[in-house]
């Protein structure tokens, strides 16, 4: 059995709320009933779970059982994938992993998470020790070298990043989902105009924390067409590069483990980075995607600017990209799954206004923590397509 032996056969979401007015659990249990209605299952027939990072049960070892408990689910499988922003994706990998090797049948994914409400997270890494101590305070500092570097290197024209972000802001204007508080309109003299966090780093580059839940259910395309489900999206390809070029004393602060990740994706997947119909990469800051973009190889190294200003991203464009308006535009929720379960509804030919045209596939990437003098530490890379 391989990757493409499973399928997803439902999704679900919650709308993002600024700081949620209901228990993490509550969310979890909102998702968990709008997939059996989807999907057509009986809770009895949910025998994995596996769910993303949460900062709300962060410290909690017990957190998948003791949320599989509150869901009155009985499991043969259960698992929390760490890996930070690459987590949504890893998690597919995972119960698609999980299910090949007969571990269980059907797994519920879930990512809720309440972090804004409640929370619960430590940070105990080599940030303290070694750069806020040095005023590099978090995300946004880091983001704010890489985004210099690059400027320093091969140029960088704000206006161009900000497209993007009216792109993405636009997306999330048709996504009833979106956090309401940032649906309104943009434009690139607004971005251009934003106060500075963490130089030059603007507040329209950046995620805004925000709290919510979403969910798939996964099983075989055996077990799918057993139980008559004939619309379905299969994970084709994945990759994940963890600590790249970790060994090296000067690696390049530019490059990224997608160099690695995402051609091994592609590859499994038996498709070429040129046949990608819609991109829904990791969007935490907006030169991420930029750095992507060229880590992925729809552009070379350096000629980012030039790809953005060339490509048409709207739902209806060239390259639709993050087209439920991503992170930065929907709010960062549910353990940053948005733009996963985002794909999966457009395969599904379910994303109402803002639908694209060419539904053969979708390429969604995640991004896991800021690690020291490099790149982020973690990178992933997963192909989608709907099922025949």
């Amino acid at each position: 059995m391989s990757l493409k032996d499973t399928a997803i056969i439902a999704h679900a979401e919650l709308k993002v709320m600024e700081r949620s007015d209901r228990d993490v659990w509550q969310l979890g249990a909102e998702v968990l009933e709008q997939l059996l209605d989807r999907s057509g299952l009986e809770k009895r027939e949910i025998d994995g779970l596996a769910m993303a990072t949460s900062s709300t049960g962060a410290g909690n070892m017990f957190w998948p059982q003791a949320t599989a408990d509150m869901l009155g689910l009985e499991l043969d499988y259960c698992d929390e994938v760490m890996m930070g922003g690459c987590s949504p994706v890893a998690c597919v990998a995972r119960a698609a992993a999980a299910i090949n090797a007969g571990l269980c049948t059907t797994v519920l994914i879930l990512y809720a998470d309440t972090g804004v409400a409640e929370p619960n997270a430590h940070d105990r890494s080599y940030r303290r020790e070694w750069t806020e101590p040095y005023g590099l305070m978090g995300p946004p500092g880091g983001f704010g070298l890489l985004t210099r570097s690059y400027e320093q290197r091969y140029g960088l024209d704000y206006a161009l990043l900000g497209k993007l972000a009216v792109t993405q802001r636009n997306h999330a204007l048709l996504n009833d989902m979106a956090c309401e508080k940032l649906r309104k309109p943009i434009t690139v003299a607004d971005y251009l105009g934003s106060r500075m966090i963490a130089e030059p780093i603007r507040l329209l580059d950046c995620v805004m924390r925000a709290d919510g839940a979403a969910g798939l259910i996964l099983t075989s395309r055996k077990r799918a067409k057993e139980k008559g489900i004939a619309r379905y999206v299969v994970p084709t390809g994945y990759a994940e590069r963890v600590n790249y070029r970790a060994g090296e004393a000067f690696a390049d602060p530019l490059e990224s483990g997608h160099v690695v990740a995402g051609p091994r994706a592609l590859k499994q997947a038996g498709i070429a980075i040129g046949d990608i119909a819609s991109f829904h990469p990791y969007d935490d800051f907006l030169i991420a995607m930029v750095l992507q973009m060229e880590a992925l190889g729809f552009c070379r190294p350096g000629e980012g600017m030039a790809y953005v200003r060339d490509t048409n991203f709207a739902y209806d464009g060239d390259l639709p990209l993050n087209t439920g308006g991503g992170q930065i535009s929907a709010g960062q929720a549910a353990c940053s799954s948005e733009n996963l379960v985002e794909a999966v509804e457009q395969l599904m030919g379910e994303a109402g206004a803002r639908q694209v045209r060419d539904t053969r596939n979708a390429l969604v990437t995640g991004i896991g923590w800021i690690n020291y003098g490099r790149n982020w530490g973690a990178s992933a890379a997963l192909v989608l397509e709907p099922g025949a």
